[in-house]
């Protein structure tokens, strides 16, 4: 599944969440955590509500709160409502917060683990393969807060909670989902920041903003030129054996997947650009 923007939205504001579907974003975050007042009551009946009402085309998510500070009155709250696609759990630890979910939803609904403290980055990989996790995102603000890191343009403090997350989520095959930027305005540095995330490996970025959502969007679509040269290269491994040239580069096993892996992202991003891609 493509998640290469997974935008917030509060669960108090109801106009915001009618509104989400049209972000074009990859995953719709209905938020009843950190997004929304104390008192979480309007919020869990607008989010109901807006279950009830709303079937987007893309992938809709609710963020419930950590066990034991408000996700059961969340899940009652949503018991009557149709089941959202998936939930996002926050500061997650460990597998144990997985497990609570689980229970407590009685559903086999897909997790996508969000990752803001010490404790859960250094689980990452015992999170990323516990059921039914599907995706793990970094959340870099309370994570600085909880390490003492110091944030900047160049993310020099989270460099190396970004690389474990990616790594662990790849060892699991699953979504690595960068932190958000905060700054909404800062189309620039948000592009910037994005593109860093995309070297490291993440499959995408969370949003605060709908304004945020076609950068975002963008620099986790291959270009058209890397969509053409993995189309050679596919190509040419279908007439050649071993080790074999394309445009001057010699192609050997890991590069013949990151092609695959290409027109793999191309054709979930939706692109026309990837149609009539040779099978692997």
């Amino acid at each position: 599944m493509v998640r290469r923007s997974v935008l917030f939205s509060p669960g108090d504001q109801p106009d915001l969440l009618r509104k989400a579907p049209e972000t074009g974003a990859d995953v719709l975050v209905f938020d009843l955590e950190d997004g929304v007042g104390p008192d979480k009551s309007r919020a869990r009946a607008v989010v109901a509500e807006a279950l009830a009402e709303i079937d987007p085309d893309v992938e809709l998510c609710v963020r419930v709160n950590p066990p034991g500070s408000g996700l059961e009155a969340d899940a009652a709250a949503l018991s009557g409502a149709p089941t959202p696609d998936s939930v996002m759990i926050p500061k997650v630890d460990g597998p144990a917060e997985i497990e609570a979910v689980v229970e407590v939803f009685e559903a086999d609904l897909p997790v996508l683990a969000l990752l803001e403290t010490a404790a859960g980055v250094l689980h990452a990989e015992a999170i990323a393969r516990a059921e039914p996790v599907e995706g793990l995102l970094l959340g870099a603000e309370d994570l600085a807060a909880d390490t003492g890191a110091r944030r900047s343009e160049t993310g020099e403090g989270i460099a190396h909670a970004r690389g474990q997350v990616v790594l662990a989520a790849a060892a699991a095959e699953i979504n690595a989902i960068d932190t958000l930027y905060t700054d909404f305005e800062d189309r620039e540095g948000l592009a910037a920041d994005t593109e860093r995330a995309a070297t490291f490996g993440f499959d995408g970025k969370m949003a605060i903003h709908p304004a945020q959502v076609p950068v975002i969007n963008e620099a986790f679509t291959p270009d058209p030129e890397d969509i053409e040269w993995a189309r050679r290269v596919l190509e040419a491994a279908d007439r050649e054996a071993g080790v074999f040239a394309v445009d001057g580069e010699m192609i050997d096993a890991p590069l013949l997947a990151q092609a695959e892996r290409t027109l793999d992202r191309a054709a979930a991003a939706g692109g026309d650009d990837a149609e009539g891609s040779p099978e692997a």
